[in-house]
């Protein structure tokens, strides 16, 4: 196995994650065209390593091991009409694998898988899910005007139950406490400690009622990568939650590998939206 595959660079894991979601959609999709957006980039050299080791790990039949795998997301083009987009692969202790599909750009599909997050929903007021705490992994999906749904990793013995948005904490970007989200969710009325989640799991989690708010706010202008918001986006919306930039518009998925907003994004239910915004305006 080469050194690099346990080297401890988060990108080498990003990037044979990617490697591996191209080849499988590729595969399952067939003929049709697929463009891949993400995070990570590699040289040549080492693409081609990876072709090649996810080649001989999955080709468990022809169709694998004979595969043209496309690695479209390490490169840079033009978007087409629909793209995969795949998230950062692991962050902290808490990570997901999410892929949204942007037809137009509008994101109007969504998978996410999340390892480490417990099955049993960590809400007082809306526990979807009654199954032991000891549960730990969840898949998270969800398609436009369908709803979101949750279930185990374990898919054999689980079945998927509707995701709803509604709870009473706020959530927030693991060992981050930055004074104006505090100011923020104090002026939310929000009294209970903020949930501390890593990377698009947060998203997962507030759609199932995890949390009631997630305000993403930065110090400095600063671009907000798309393949960090648009799977969980749609999660939440589609479980009856709101996610808009510090403005209250939409979050706008057509411009490229980033969202044209600089000064934040709101997730939020819809009974705390305009107070959400009001909040917002005072702390900044």
């Amino acid at each position: 196995m080469p050194t690099f595959y346990n080297s401890g660079n988060k990108a080498n894991v990003l990037l044979g994650s990617q490697a591996v979601v191209s080849l499988v959609l590729e595969r399952e999709l067939k003929n049709e065209p697929v463009s891949l957006v993400a995070e990570a980039q590699m040289q040549q050299q080492k693409k081609e390593i990876y072709f090649r080791l996810v080649k001989d790990t999955l080709a468990t039949d022809d169709s694998y091991a004979s595969a043209s795998i496309c690695l479209l997301m390490m490169c840079s083009r033009p978007f087409p009409k629909e793209q995969y987009i795949v998230t950062k692969f692991i962050r902290g202790e808490q990570y997901a694998i999410g892929l949204a599909l942007l037809v137009e750009g509008k994101v109007v599909l969504a998978v996410m898988a999340c390892p480490k997050l417990p099955l049993a929903s960590t809400a007082v007021t809306n526990n979807t899910h009654k199954s032991s705490p000891n549960k730990i992994g969840c898949l998270f999906f969800g398609s436009a005007g369908t709803g979101t749904y949750v279930q185990s990793l374990n898919v054999v013995d689980s079945s998927p139950v509707k995701s709803e948005f509604e709870s009473v904490c706020a959530v927030t970007e693991a060992g981050d406490v930055a004074p104006r989200r505090i100011r923020g969710q104090i002026q939310l009325g929000i009294k209970e400690s903020p949930i501390k989640i890593n990377s698009q799991t947060k998203y997962a989690g507030l759609s199932r009622g995890d949390g009631e708010v997630y305000l993403r706010f930065t110090r400095k202008p600063r671009p907000e990568s798309i393949w960090n918001h648009a799977a969980g986006s749609i999660l939440v919306s589609e479980a009856g939650g709101k996610v808009t930039d510090a403005e209250g518009n939409p979050l706008d998925f057509s411009k490229g590998k980033y969202l044209d907003y600089k000064r934040g994004i709101v997730v939020i239910t819809q009974k705390l939206i305009a107070k959400a915004f009001e909040s917002g305006k005072r702390i900044h």
